[in-house]
């Protein structure tokens, strides 16, 4: 029988990971910095970045599997770090001269530095092009003023990939990619938002206003900025996708348990528990294939866009839907908002919307389909 499986390194690596979650991670209500700071110390928050720079030299699928199993024990823990890596790092790994490099990329794989993304604003969430934060050109290098929405640990990361258009008149190929560091006069974080899940992962407004960047600190060339962002974004989503797997883990597991012990309403017949408990397994299994592809396609170094927003798409959604199945099954207090399957509802929620919602996945996939 030909068996599609994780190499025995990778169920190590999977295995480690699980064992350091469960054991390591706490659960407060704070930033996680904590959490953030145990797995530095293991070399976790530079897996996929190569030795030379600080990191560990691991694949991309290794890193998925971290992902995953941190997401599965604390899911806000799961973004901040994936964020940090995939559109934290990778821009400054891909495409930053050896000087930029030099001074940013071995702090963030050993986690002396939190790397965060600067794309959406609120008249440019899917429609990355239509963005209005401007780069005026200046003795030394660029002016930038605008206002960014729903960046992932604003006010505590140290190092912002930001995108800002010098020439709107020119479209995506006026948009500019610079890098940012916390402190820089201009540069300011709003109040985090009030979002129904996600809680310890700080999500603000970052505002800038007459902030002076220097030249060496633009990423890439003048109009580079569309193709770098959107470069970004496979491995950005299959790390999302890899977030949907630990939370619907986490859901089945916790479902498992508690019926096991009996505690099941007397109007669900055992053979309709049973089947529900298939069906959400099932679903997970298959998600999972996804997603491991996915990461196994960009290893290879191949396209992967139309694998990434397949396993984004479906791995999401399949955590939206276990954690709703697993809460029906539950009971009524599940409703409870310190209850664990709502706190993995109300996370799973998010995964479906942030790095693309599921519609623009859908998109993705289509025009993909549709080029060959």
């Amino acid at each position: 029988m030909i068996m599609f499986t994780l190499s025995e390194y990778h169920l190590n690596k999977k295995e480690e990971f699980r064992e350091f979650a469960g054991k390591e991670l706490d659960l407060g209500d704070h930033f996680p910095r904590e959490n953030l700071q145990k797995a530095a110390q293991k070399g976790y928050l530079g897996l996929p970045i190569p030795k030379e720079w600080g990191g560990q030299g691991e694949d991309f699928l290794t890193y998925i599997l971290f992902i995953e199993e941190i997401s599965r024990v604390c899911s806000s823990t799961g973004v901040i770090i994936a964020v940090h890596t995939s559109v934290g790092t990778f821009p400054m790994l891909y495409y930053g001269t050896d000087q930029q490099k030099s001074r940013y990329l071995p702090g963030l794989a050993g986690g002396e530095l939190l790397g965060a993304f600067a794309l959406t604003e609120a008249g440019a969430g899917s429609d990355a092009a239509a963005l209005s934060t401007t780069a005026t050109t200046v003795d030394g290098g660029y002016c930038l003023n605008g206002c960014k929405l729903f960046i992932t640990s604003g006010g505590e990361a140290d190092i912002f990939t930001v995108f800002a258009t010098v020439d709107r008149s020119r479209g995506v190929k006026g948009i500019t990619a610079f890098l940012l560091e916390k402190g820089m006069p201009g540069l300011t974080s709003g109040h985090p938002e009030k979002k129904m899940g996600l809680n310890r992962s700080k999500t603000t407004e970052l505002r800038m206003e007459d902030l002076f960047v220097p030249a060496a600190n633009r990423l890439g060339k003048e109009g580079d900025g569309f193709q770098i962002a959107m470069s970004l974004l496979d491995g950005g989503r299959i790390g999302i996708a890899a977030q949907g797997l630990g939370l619907a883990q986490a859901g089945l597991d916790f479902s498992t348990a508690y019926l096991k012990e009996g505690e099941v309403s007397g109007r669900k017949t055992e053979q309709s528990v049973s089947f529900a408990l298939a069906d959400v397994a099932t679903g997970l299994e298959a998600a999972r294939l996804l997603v491991y592809r996915a990461a196994a396609v960009k290893d290879s170094g191949m396209r992967c866009s139309k694998e990434a927003s397949m396993a984004k798409l479906f791995a999401t959604d399949t955590a939206m839907a276990t954690a709703t199945r697993c809460m029906d099954l539950c009971g009524l207090s599940t409703a409870l908002i310190d209850h664990p399957l709502n706190r993995f509802f109300c996370d799973a929620k998010a995964t479906q919307i942030y790095e693309g919602s599921n519609q623009i996945q859908r998109i993705v996939i289509a025009r993909e389909l549709l080029r060959s």
